[in-house]
């Protein structure tokens, strides 16, 4: 992977505390802890507003967590491509067809630690169904999936169980999806 923002320790120190501060401000808490696995997915639901990015990278920053996740290509164009990828940011070409689950698969082989965030809707707008990216990444990988979340109405994030992918997409899509049940993002009407 590349150069990021939780490599700079003086930085990282700096906004860890700032995180830390504007979360306390805000009214945020995180539930429980980042899993201690050197490897896994994990995915962040439900994604339906702007705010997600910033309280997210909030949260990672005041646990000191280390993550990337991936986004638009267009979040990486311009001035702010450099800033994004230093937060973490691996860019996406969703207008092409290629084949971006063996290319992450191949760097979960090639990484002693990894973690990606992958919102499993793909967007911010509410869709039938979820991607399915996420589970052919961690099943390829050999990795679980961390079931991560942001609950707006609690204003809280945190994580839910460790969920191993059996090979079964259909039933382990269900079981995932029905963790985030009770969860309640920024705009509700935009999560399916």
């Amino acid at each position: 992977m590349h150069y990021t923002i939780f490599d700079t320790p003086v930085i990282r120190t700096l906004f860890a505390w700032i995180s830390i501060v504007m979360l306390r401000l805000t009214g945020w808490k995180l539930e429980g802890k980042f899993p201690e696995l050197p490897k896994y997915v994990m995915i962040a639901a439900p994604h339906t507003s702007n705010w997600d990015f910033p309280v997210t990278l909030g949260i990672c920053f005041a646990a000191r967590a280390k993550i990337y996740w991936m986004g638009k290509s267009s979040l990486f164009v311009g001035p702010m491509g450099p800033i994004m990828r230093w937060l973490g940011g691996i860019a996406v070409d969703r207008s092409k067809s290629n084949n971006l689950v063996q290319q992450i698969v191949d760097v979960y082989n090639r990484s002693e630690r990894l973690v990606i965030t992958i919102p499993p809707e793909g967007t911010r707008s509410k869709v039938r169904e979820w991607k399915t990216g996420f589970y052919h990444i961690a099943v390829g990988a050999k990795v679980p999936i961390a079931l991560a979340f942001l609950d707006f109405k609690r204003k809280v994030g945190g994580f839910g169980p460790m969920f191993y992918p059996t090979g079964n997409l259909e039933q382990d899509m269900l079981n995932i999806q029905a963790f985030y049940k009770d969860i309640t993002g920024k705009n509700p009407a935009a999560f399916n």
